[in-house]
């Protein structure tokens, strides 16, 4: 996953490099700009819907001012702004690169939660999501523990049991496959996996709009 991320935005950076030194002759190049310059180009380019600037345009903030006062906003403006583009990973990226820098106190509380929900929102598929869904749950709980007076509480404490009731009926669906493929061995080691799940099927009434995203709808 991370992979993925470093070749996207070696792309974009290598794209915008190009864009810059093929531009019209007397064009100016797009390099040595104000912190300010670079900020309100990515916001420009975020409510325009240019995502691929608004990243290459934060690669510039971030190489002529790493230290600018600019930064915090403008990666958690990019975070908020891949996220209801449904670009979780890139979120999630960026969620990473504030933790990294800026994260302390108050604020970390508020990232970790962004990074949850950014995770959770991530579930497309659930049978090619497991690893996902199971990474979410740890780290959900890790919140739960890590900070019990939270105001995000509920919200963890909902997509928790969202995620839980995702893995028990994706246990059911594997488990009544294998058996009607005539696989009992295999089937009754996901029926075990459910016995030990703080949800049942009698607690379980699936949403019309599906367990994950009904949960921000």
């Amino acid at each position: 996953m991370l992979q993925i991320i470093k070749t996207f935005f070696a792309g974009v950076f290598l794209t915008f490099l190009l864009a810059g030194c093929g531009g019209d002759e007397g064009t100016v190049e797009e390099f040595n700009k104000p912190a300010l310059y670079w900020y309100q180009k990515i916001a420009k380019s975020i409510s325009s819907g240019h995502m691929d600037k608004a990243d290459a345009y934060y690669i510039s903030l971030k190489s002529e001012h790493m230290r600018s006062p600019m930064m915090p906003d403008a990666i958690i403006m990019l975070a908020h702004a891949h996220m209801s583009k449904e670009e979780y990973l890139l979120a999630n990226f960026y969620l990473d690169e504030y933790n990294k820098r800026f994260g302390a106190g108050s604020n970390r509380e508020y990232i970790e939660f962004l990074k949850i929900k950014a995770s959770f929102l991530g579930i497309k598929d659930v049978y090619k999501d497991q690893k996902l869904i199971e990474d979410t749950i740890t780290n959900a709980k890790t919140f739960i523990g890590r900070y019990p007076g939270s105001a995000y509480q509920p919200l963890i404490h909902t997509m928790l049991v969202r995620l839980y009731m995702t893995q028990y009926l994706l246990n059911e669906n594997i488990a009544a496959l294998y058996k009607r493929t005539g696989k009992d061995a295999a089937a009754k080691i996901y029926r075990e996996k459910n016995k030990n799940s703080v949800v049942q099927q009698s607690d379980i009434t699936p949403p019309e709009k599906g367990i994950i995203g009904a949960v921000f709808n």
